[in-house]
């Protein structure tokens, strides 16, 4: 079984830790630090997890909470499901769509 990589985001946790509890409070600390980001955008950082962040976001945050960027992000590794294949039936056809669906009906001509 393969492991698949994923991540946990925890700004809201390490924001909270630091006292600070409203996802506004971080616009004008990210623009003294040259990250211009809007009260939506900051919302979605702060509640959402993010698929791609720019480095310069990632500093900042670090910086203007005074952690490590391993409390931000942690890496987790996963169980990959296993894509179920279809089996053999005991008369050798593939028990997929086709063996569930009837046959076609034919009308007298």
């Amino acid at each position: 079984m393969k492991a698949a990589m994923s991540y946990q985001w925890h700004l809201r946790q390490v924001m909270a830790t630091k006292g600070m509890f409203a996802t506004t409070d971080l616009v004008p600390l990210l623009a003294e630090r040259g990250v211009d980001l809007s009260r939506e955008q900051v919302y979605r950082l702060v509640v959402g997890t993010p698929e791609r962040l720019n480095l310069h976001v990632f500093a900042a945050l670090c910086d203007i909470l005074g952690c490590g960027p391993e409390e931000l992000f942690e890496p987790v590794a996963e169980a990959a499901q296993v894509k179920k294949t279809a089996s053999k039936d005991s008369g050798g056809k593939s028990a997929g769509v086709k063996a569930l669906r009837p046959p076609r009906a034919r009308l007298p001509k």
